[in-house]
């Protein structure tokens, strides 16, 4: 496990802290590492801390106008079969928010969690063990 200030956190706002949890931990391998519900939780898959911040929780209060466009950020997870994935979360009836984009990196495609934010599912072209995307 890695130790928490090893964590690199990233905060999403969410409607409902616990259909965020099951969502992560059910479909997308995340393991609850805390939890305020209904305010609040967090979520881990390896290095990364996924905050999930709901209505009343402090981090929620409202991101400046000109700061909060919404679609461009997005959490990147690296999966060695992106077909098995497509079919896995399909079958599970999981919101899609893109086709599949190849390009000289890899493949990838855009699902929504159930607040809406983006999760990137990406497959490297090249897969030598311990490789790592940017």
């Amino acid at each position: 496990m890695t130790a928490p200030g090893q964590y690199a956190s990233v905060r999403y706002l969410v409607d409902d802290v616990q259909a965020a949890v099951d969502f992560y931990t059910t479909h997308l391998g995340f393991t609850l590492h805390a939890s305020a519900a209904p305010a609040f939780a967090d979520v881990v898959r390896g290095p990364l801390r996924l905050l999930l911040s709901g209505p009343a929780s402090s981090g929620a209060r409202a991101t400046p106008a000109e700061h909060a466009a919404a679609g461009r950020n997005r959490i990147h997870l690296i999966v060695q079969d992106l077909d098995a994935e497509i079919a896995r979360l399909r079958a599970a009836g999981l919101p899609f928010r893109s086709d599949v984009v190849a390009g000289p990196g890899g493949r990838q495609f855009l699902l929504a969690d159930p607040a809406g934010n983006l999760i990137e599912v990406f497959e490297s072209a090249s897969r030598p063990a311990g490789s790592h995307h940017p």
